[in-house]
């Protein structure tokens, strides 16, 4: 009797209007395939770059594996849905061994800068090379981008051995490249290339204040508005920042403001869109961690207030003002243009060779608030997902939404890396924000590594 009740309850429950019409509206929803979470990623372009020569996991046991394609330029024009998001390819030598700065793109969006920090592998038998095989490179590519359906190559210079990073200043008439100190071809850490339609000029290599002979000038990151660059010391563990005057076809560094100390192993330096700020990660990597970097701990980023105060000699006071733990390993670093939000991407021990027990089977990404006024961080999460080695990530143009560089899958199967799409969300009775990974993923050459937004 009690289950005859039910079923005449669900039956009158069924044939009332409303839940008709719900039972309708919502089926036509679910037949057109309309239906979807929001992703408005909002931009140009994304222009990204990979290095197809290495397996990540070469960077432990430095078997390169077998090679998948040639270095490429990726361009993903943001038009339409991300549903329909595609990668556009020229060939570009570029290297993976280094900070996530080998690729830059002009303000106006017209060209991207990409340097060679290694030369692609020799030809031979690919199951024996080994990192130890790659030479250093010397190479930076101009890329036009004036239809990002078809980036071609503009002009390639020869620059001093195994530059690491790449800067074009906010009027995109002067581009930075800083050098590993085991290059050879010059005794300084920088060099300073003007550009000028569309064209370099010729490379000059000015004296480096207080970044002593011998100690890595990792990146160089320069101002939103002024000819100023930060300085990241690698070895010093130091930030400093020196003002570019220009003397005649000549550049000199002055310095500006005083040296800032930050964490162990800096990689990158990133300013808030109104230059007040500047957010450094650092990974903790070092001869005293066991494999270098395989054991590292937890990293952190820390945030540096420029022009806090001024000193007794009346120049600027820089001030370390607030710091964040991230994962394992915070390689990639990027900041929100409404200056609110540090993402880090976290290698976690995902590029270790599948047989190595220390591998995780997972990277992650940190999610970290900035207050723009304070320089103030707080970490807000870690979020692990299914991937290796992502080291870049770039926000939209909005500031909530989230690419993510990943270099390779751990299903073999799967050819290429990709670029995976993130959202920022919150719950509306608790608006503390969160990052959710989306299901949209853009495949990509394997070994996809520096990424930047063109907004």
């Amino acid at each position: 009797m009690l289950h005859k009740c039910l079923i005449v309850g669900l039956m009158a429950l069924t044939t009332a209007p409303g839940w008709a019409i719900a039972q309708s509206v919502d089926s036509t929803s679910q037949r057109s395939g309309e239906r979807a979470a929001p992703l408005d990623f909002k931009g140009r372009y994304l222009v990204s770059i990979s290095d197809a020569d290495m397996l990540a996991s070469a960077y432990v046991n430095g078997r390169l594996g077998a090679r998948e394609g040639q270095d490429t330029v990726n361009v993903v024009p943001l038009t339409g849905h991300a549903r329909d998001f595609r990668a556009y390819e020229t060939t570009a030598s570029n290297s993976v061994a280094g900070p996530p700065t080998a690729v830059a793109v002009t303000p106006d969006g017209r060209y991207a800068l990409v340097v060679e920090t290694f030369r692609p592998r020799p030809a031979g038998n690919e199951q024996t090379q080994t990192f130890a095989d790659l030479t250093q490179g010397n190479r930076l590519t101009v890329i036009d981008l004036s239809d990002p359906t078809r980036p071609s190559s503009a002009q390639e210079v020869v620059l001093a051995e195994r530059p690491t990073s790449v800067s074009i200043n906010h009027t995109g008439s002067l581009i930075s490249v800083t050098f590993h100190p085991s290059g050879a071809g010059t005794t300084t850490p920088l060099a300073l290339i003007p550009f000028e339609n569309g064209r370099l000029g010729q490379p000059t290599y000015p004296a480096v204040p207080r970044i002593p002979q011998g100690d890595e000038l990792v990146h160089a990151e320069w101002h939103p508005t002024q000819d100023v660059l930060a300085l990241v010391n690698n070895t010093g563990a130091e930030v400093s920042f020196v003002q570019v005057m220009r003397q005649s076809t000549n550049f000199e560094l002055q310095p500006s403001g005083n040296v800032v100390q930050v964490e162990k192993f800096p990689f990158m330096a990133r300013f808030t869109a109104d230059g007040r700020h500047v957010v450094v990660n650092n990974l903790f990597w070092g001869a005293d961690v066991e494999g270098t970097w395989s054991e590292a701990p937890r990293g952190s980023v820390v945030s540096i207030r420029l022009a806090a105060g001024t000193q007794a000699d009346g120049s600027p006071r820089h001030a370390l003002v607030s710091r964040a733990m991230t994962g394992v390993s915070p390689e990639g670093l990027a900041l929100s243009p409404n200056g609110r939000y540090v993402v880090t991407t976290n290698l976690e021990r995902s590029y270790l060779p599948y047989d190595d027990d220390r591998i995780t089977w997972f990277s992650s990404v940190s999610l970290i608030t900035l207050d723009p006024q304070t320089g103030q961080l707080n970490h807000v999460a870690d979020y692990p997902f299914d991937g290796i080695l992502p080291e870049a990530a770039a926000f939209d143009a909005s500031s909530q939404y989230l690419a993510v560089a990943n270099y390779d899958h751990f299903d073999d199967r799967v050819q290429g890396g990709s670029i995976d799409f993130w959202r920022i969300a919150s719950d509306p009775l608790n608006p503390q924000p969160m990052l959710v990974k989306t299901r949209y993923s853009i495949p990509a050459t394997r070994g996809i590594h520096s990424m930047v937004l063109v907004p």
